[in-house]
């Protein structure tokens, strides 16, 4: 039987595929999927959204708030497990009709079916990831294919960034594109329970939250941080591994007695109060569109000592200071720790630019006017074909 973009009941529908599901547990693709799903069932939308699972046995359904299900239980890990879940994914999304919405274009090959039954589907196509050295000359060229295949196959593409639509606009068509960014819920308030109980004191530290790659300027600002005595510490977030990483190595070698390593921190609810109590927040990534850690500093009304980019500038606007190097991390450093009234001219700017740009109901409806446009026009398709109907029931 041949399901459609309306239910019985007249529910438009989705299916969320490319992320490890929800609740957001993982990454920015999850939180994202979580949020704009949530959005859509608001909306009056059928979500249905894939998760990926470790182990193995049958593919389970169920729902979680108002979100549909479909789980599938994968024993391989990384890349080969997550080729397995999207190749199952996509097989069992395509025995319907309904509009798809694809988080990464890693496995982009794979999507073909999706084109060959006509099924629509909008492809996230993150930052430009087989540019990132750390994958390796072996991944980055997989990665590449995928990326020019997703350029095909996909009916519409989002970038988060607007630099990141420039570059798309060189492998697709401009009408293909839109550029929509990350979303974070405005912070104005949070336990300091998170903060003290790891020894910090609000008000007293600034934060680093990132995954531990040299393109994310870490040694850099651990560095320009441990320069001089601050009367402040720096909370490092993050698995740091320094007995078998030469890089988390040379990063902790570096860093005073005023920094500490707080390690990986899942708990969202956690990382949200260690950024609402800070005095601001180092940004050091140098790669990539728009980093879901920096909206979230926004959202905290966090000032923010940013590298000069593109990437971070447009994000994060007047909200930030800007260093190329660790001698001008240094300064901006010194200047967010030594200016209370920058501090707060900044962290004003902060909540302002989050609340034009980047809450998730702007980012979630704009998803939604996307997906529109999709679901009327597959809807008139599939209504002007009654003999494919046919056949496929």
């Amino acid at each position: 039987m041949t399901r459609s973009d309306h239910k019985p009941d007249g529910r438009r529908t989705v299916r969320i595929l490319g992320t490890h599901g929800v609740p957001a547990a993982y990454g920015g693709f999850e939180t994202a999927a979580e949020n704009v799903g949530l959005y859509l069932r608001d909306q009056g939308w059928r979500v249905i959204v894939y998760c990926q699972v470790e182990g193995h046995g049958p593919m389970t359904e169920d729902v979680w708030n108002g979100l549909e299900r479909v789980t599938i239980p994968v024993q391989r890990g990384g890349w080969l497990g997550t080729s397995q879940f999207d190749w199952r994914s996509i097989i069992h999304a395509s025995r319907s009709r309904d509009v798809c919405l694809t988080f990464g274009y890693n496995t982009a090959l794979f999507n073909i079916v999706q084109r060959a039954r006509g099924i629509p589907n909008v492809i996230n196509m993150d930052g430009i990831e087989w540019s990132r050295a750390r994958w390796g000359k072996f991944k980055q060229g997989i990665l590449w294919v995928n990326e020019r295949i997703a350029c095909w196959v996909g009916n519409d593409l989002i970038a988060d960034h607007p630099v990141i639509e420039e570059y798309l606009a060189t492998r697709a068509r401009r009408s293909k594109l839109s550029t929509i960014t990350y979303g974070a819920n405005a912070l104005v308030s949070a336990s300091t329970e998170p903060v003290t109980s790891r020894g910090l004191r609000p008000g007293s530290y600034l934060t680093l939250i990132c995954r531990p790659i040299p393109e994310n300027s870490i040694l850099e600002l651990v560095q320009a941080f441990s320069s001089q005595r601050r009367g402040h510490t720096l909370a490092v977030l993050g698995d740091y591994r320094p007995d078998t990483d030469p890089y988390h190595r040379a990063v902790v070698e570096a860093a005073s007695d005023e920094v500490v390593f707080l390690g990986a921190i899942y708990e969202p609810q956690e990382v949200a109060a260690l950024r609402f109590h800070s005095s601001g927040y180092l940004h050091g990534h140098t790669v990539g569109g728009t980093n879901p850690s920096l909206v979230e500093a926004l959202a905290a009304g966090n000032p923010v000592v940013a590298h000069d980019n593109a990437y971070n500038r447009w994000v994060a606007g007047s909200a930030a200071l800007y260093f190329t190097n660790a001698e001008d991390a240094a300064l901006q450093i010194g200047r967010i720790l030594g200016e209370s009234d920058l501090r707060e001219r900044l962290g004003r700017a902060s909540r302002i630019r989050h609340a034009e740009e980047f809450t998730w109901e702007h980012v979630a409806g704009q998803y939604q006017d996307l997906l529109n446009r999709h679901v009327d026009a597959h809807s008139r398709s599939i209504s002007e074909k009654p003999e494919l109907s046919k056949e496929e029931h």
